[in-house]
């Protein structure tokens, strides 16, 4: 509790204390390029050493001791952590195992499947690895995800779900929403509900990182996908769940019993992402490994050097971190829909707009906006029928 009490109050009422998540990016390098990719430096062939790995875990310790009312959550993330090897990437799983057996830290790890195996498999069943599959829908809507020499990754993502199906493996799915599959969601639910998933995540494509040029949709698009995947979702009410959904019912529940107070009292997850060379970055992954010099590449710290918990106690002198909770300000002082998003993605700000200090962007429109006015125009239609 000692670091809390550093922290400004501007600061301590928009961002959350202690991060639920840690993002660990055990390399840079993945076996596909795909179009619409944000990662900078995919192409290279670097990976953690255990000695990051353990000055996290030292991090996450301290983070638990400080507020184990839930596990902390340890993602591994972009590039592909499979393209490590089972045997280098179980060397940096073992700095968690104690609090991995005692219950405070879960590993989750996302992956385009297309290197699963049996020894994968192995690993992930007995470190008890949550599994979330990066998948566009069925081939024709997959097209953009594609491997080095441009040769569709499809076939190789389903032998790699068709594996963990045979395991008995749990996993989840998103999905890139883009232009190409924006008027197909029914297309594109049928496929990834048939997968077998817990739950699917839906990501309309974003202008981000090295990602600047491909037109993203727009929000009248977005407007109607939202509307055929709620009306989707109703005539499949035991089907996989979907994340955005899921989010909005939760708010919308909260405020119809009364509950609004617990909404608006969750805070922004600062989510430190921590880079194959120990840099941190915080408030968004997208962030990491792009060039700033005005932000100082938006990093905190090297966990080499210093504890996460200390970063964070010192994340409101940052240039950036500063800029996101004045767009914060705005965001509130402005926009409608601040109630439901809560004003979110720093990274969104910055790659749209050039500075975090500001309000509205493109991801704002298609995912929160769109989101709630598609419900809006649903009930709308209903209520008149």
């Amino acid at each position: 509790m000692l670091h809390q009490l550093h922290r400004p109050a501007r600061y301590a009422a928009r961002i959350a204390a202690r991060p639920s998540t840690l993002v660990l990016q055990p390399t840079k390098f993945c076996n596909l390029d795909c179009a619409y990719c944000y990662l900078p430096h995919r192409a290279r062939q670097n990976h953690m050493s255990v000695e990051v790995a353990d000055a996290v875990a030292h991090s996450a310790a301290e983070l638990v001791e400080q507020d184990d009312s839930q596990p902390l959550g340890i993602v591994w993330h972009a590039g592909e952590p499979m393209a490590l090897g089972v045997r280098r990437f179980t060397s940096l799983l073992a700095p968690f195992e104690p609090l991995r057996e005692a219950g405070r830290l879960r590993h989750y790890m996302q992956t385009n499947a297309t290197l699963v195996t049996d020894d994968w498999c192995d690993l992930l069943t007995e470190k008890d690895i949550r599994i979330g599959v990066s998948i566009d829908g069925p081939a024709a809507l997959n097209t953009q995800r594609n491997d080095r020499r441009g040769r569709p990754a499809f076939d190789r993502i389903m032998k790699g779900i068709d594996r963990l199906r045979a395991r008995s493996i749990p996993f989840s799915t998103i999905a890139v929403v883009s232009r190409d599959s924006i008027a197909q969601p029914e297309v594109l639910l049928d496929f990834l509900a048939g997968l077998g998933c817990e739950s699917i995540g839906l990501n309309i494509e974003e202008v981000e990182g090295v990602n600047t040029k491909r037109q993203p949709p727009t929000r009248e698009q977005a407007t109607e996908f939202w509307q055929r995947t709620i009306a989707w979702s109703r005539r499949h009410p035991d089907g996989s769940a979907i994340r955005e959904l899921d989010r909005l019912g939760d708010y919308l529940h909260l405020v119809r019993t009364g509950q609004r107070d617990r909404w608006e009292k969750r805070r922004i997850d600062p989510i430190p992402t921590i880079s194959v060379s120990g840099e941190v970055v915080l408030l968004s992954p997208e962030l990491a490994d792009i060039t700033a010099p005005a932000y100082n590449d938006f990093r905190a710290g090297n966990v080499l050097e210093q504890s996460i918990p200390a970063m964070l106690d010192r994340a409101h002198r940052l240039r950036y971190v500063r800029e996101f909770l004045v767009g914060l300000d705005k965001c509130e002082a402005s926009c409608a829909f601040f109630d439901f998003c809560r004003g979110a993605q720093a990274g969104n700000r910055y790659f749209e707009n050039g500075s975090l200090a500001t309000a509205e962007t493109n991801y704002c429109r298609v995912s929160q906006q769109a989101l709630v006015m598609a419900l809006s125009d649903t009930a709308r239609k209903e209520h008149a029928a």
